[in-house]
């Protein structure tokens, strides 16, 4: 049996859309009151206590201001101190090492006994020189005179002239031969090794000590041909050696090579310090030759620098915001450099921080009371945003 469906009334109608737009309003009324709480709690939707949308947080950074001091141009290097003054001291005849008279360490001056060789056989040798010598030196003079009263031919006084400055000859080696038995310092220094003991059979050009000169030494650096026009002598050197932490070493430039070595491009450069005891042959030292130094010049720290695409470049605190300038330097020591162009004195350069600042961005410094209270920031762009 068929029903039939009854049209929906006007009445019906009309409460269905009431009840929607109930719905949509109830909705509508829980929204804001949501966000009515959230600007209640001084929210935003950027996520920042009462910030403005999309403003970014300011960089933490520490600044410097740019100062003028000394600074200095230099070189630096490595080498090992050497002695030119090195003697080796050998035996110049055989015999019995009797005695020695210095040892290891003891200063010795040029001329100084070291020590003895047994002298009785070259002692014997010169007296039996000396017997012969004596003969035919009467036999020459009587010679002589009877050569000048026509008495004896020529040949014959001339062979005994012969056999008399041969006598002499032997009679001045003998001589020679005794003095060899005492040995002395060919030069001023000190002893650095003895090589032999008492009692030792001492051939001919044994060794028996060596000798040093520490009171001159030398490092000898190769420097790279582009400091060619930097280098002469007189120039000031300053070392430091590792075997004597915390002390520094004055020295100047003695002598520099006017030639290139072609195949490592380097020349050398001498360097002489005097009269340093505590310095020894052999030690290694770092060494920095100045070769030109200003008293006034303006300077920033290294690590304030960032390098790219060949330029030099430095993030000045101004007004709240980093400021990228770009720099002209000049001399480059160890730690700060010279700003020739670019900056003020007293301008604050980022120095901590500085990776994560881009020119203009807003930042914060953090040691900015401690310079204001050094006086060492100028105006107020040292000041926190």
């Amino acid at each position: 049996m068929n029903r039939s469906v009854r049209p929906a009334t006007p009445s019906r109608l009309l409460l269905a859309a009431a009840l929607g737009l109930s719905l949509v309003l109830a909705a509508c009324a829980k929204g804001g009151k949501e966000e009515a709480a959230g600007e209640a709690a001084g929210e935003t939707r950027s996520g920042r206590p009462g910030g403005k949308p999309g403003a970014a947080d300011p960089v933490p950074v520490e600044v410097v201001p740019a100062t003028t001091r000394r600074i200095a141009a230099r070189y630096t290097g490595t080498a090992n101190l050497e002695v030119p003054a090195d003697a080796q001291v050998v035996a110049k005849t055989s015999g019995v090492l009797l005695r020695v008279f210095v040892e290891e360490g003891d200063p010795v001056r040029a001329g100084q006994v070291l020590a003895q060789l047994d002298p009785e056989r070259p002692r014997l040798e010169l007296a039996r020189a000396e017997a012969t010598l004596r003969r035919l030196e009467s036999n020459f003079a009587r010679s002589k005179e009877l050569f000048e009263r026509k008495l004896v031919s020529a040949e014959a006084n001339e062979q005994l002239r012969y056999e008399y400055e041969s006598a002499k000859a032997a009679y001045e080696l003998a001589k020679l031969e005794l003095s060899y038995t005492t040995i002395t310092a060919p030069i001023s220094g000190v002893v650095a090794q003895r090589l032999a003991k008492p009692g030792n059979l001492i051939t001919v050009n044994a060794p028996l000590y060596r000798i040093v000169d520490n009171s001159r030494l030398e490092a000898v650096l190769n420097v790279p041909e582009r400091e060619l026009a930097t280098m002469r002598p007189g120039l000031p050197i300053r070392m430091a050696v590792d075997a004597l932490p915390g002390q520094a070493f004055e020295g100047v430039v003695d002598r520099v090579s006017p030639v290139v070595d072609s195949q490592t491009g380097t020349f050398r450069v001498v360097g002489v310090f005097r009269d340093q005891p505590q310095l020894r042959p052999g030690m290694f030292g770092r060494l920095a030759i100045v070769y030109d130094e200003r008293e006034a010049a303006l300077t920033v720290p290294r690590e304030a620098l960032a390098e790219s695409a060949g330029e030099s470049a430095v993030f000045v605190v101004k007004d709240g915001r980093a400021e990228r300038r770009v720099l002209r330097l000049g001399y480059v020591n160890g730690e700060y450099a010279e700003v020739l162009e670019g900056l003020a004195p007293g301008e604050p350069v980022v120095t901590q921080g500085r990776i994560a600042v881009r020119d203009g961005v807003p930042v914060e410094v953090l040691n900015a009371a401690a310079l204001a209270a050094k006086g060492g920031v100028a105006g107020s762009d040292a000041t926190t945003p």
